[in-house]
């Protein structure tokens, strides 16, 4: 009997509507222009075949043929390999390295508090909430060097944090004034790129009309 897997032709994106690291992978996609069957998962009802594939019964779920992966990262760097055009990581090993440290970072200092905002916990959602708008703000000399983060070119990290920022309005938190102008203006570059506007679900558009 084929695997799950194996019986798939096309690839397939186990994704959420409203999940951050689902929708940096559908960002790397679009960019990518990757023909793949993206599921829509109900995170309150999720379909028994994502438990199968996945032992944590998480989105993103990446299936390409026999292979499964899960973990948002994991998933990034496997298509920007599998699909090395256009490249989103630098070729050359130290700012490759750099590029990881900064992704690193990101997950580290900012989708952790994604999760506290969303946890449903009032009091450390607002605690979070202020701890990630300051963490912005503070980068705003960071988003000034480059067209990109810290690159010419845009990259996995620029994925990473796209995500980030589009959700801003929906958690509450405003960026505004002489500090936040390159913040805003790298905001500009990256949401309308066509690879980002086509990642965007039906809900995701929704939280900047």
């Amino acid at each position: 009997m084929a695997s799950i897997s194996s019986r798939r032709s096309v690839m397939t994106l186990f994704s959420s509507q409203d999940c951050a690291d689902s929708h940096r992978v559908r960002t790397v996609l679009a960019e990518k222009d990757i023909t793949v069957d993206i599921l829509n998962v109900d995170p309150n009802d999720k379909p028994e075949e994502l438990a199968e594939l996945n032992p944590y019964n998480t989105t993103p779920t990446l299936i390409d043929r026999d292979l499964v992966l899960y973990d948002a990262r994991i998933i990034m760097e496997y298509l920007d390999e599998r699909f090395p055009h256009p490249p989103l990581m630098p070729v050359d090993p130290v700012a490759r390295a750099h590029s990881r440290l900064a992704l690193y970072r990101i997950e580290k200092d900012w989708f952790s508090l994604i999760d506290d905002i969303e946890s449903g916990d009032a009091k450390l959602a607002e605690a979070a909430r202020k701890i990630l708008r300051e963490g912005v703000l503070s980068a705003a000399e960071v988003f000034s060097i480059k067209p990109y983060f810290l690159s010419d070119e845009y990259t996995l990290v620029d994925c990473t944090i796209g995500p980030v920022l589009w959700r801003l309005p929906k958690y509450g938190i405003d960026v505004s004034g002489k500090q936040a102008r390159p913040i805003l203006k790298y905001m500009d570059r990256i949401f309308s790129r066509d690879g980002f506007q086509q990642s965007l679900s039906k809900v995701e558009k929704a939280i900047r009309p």
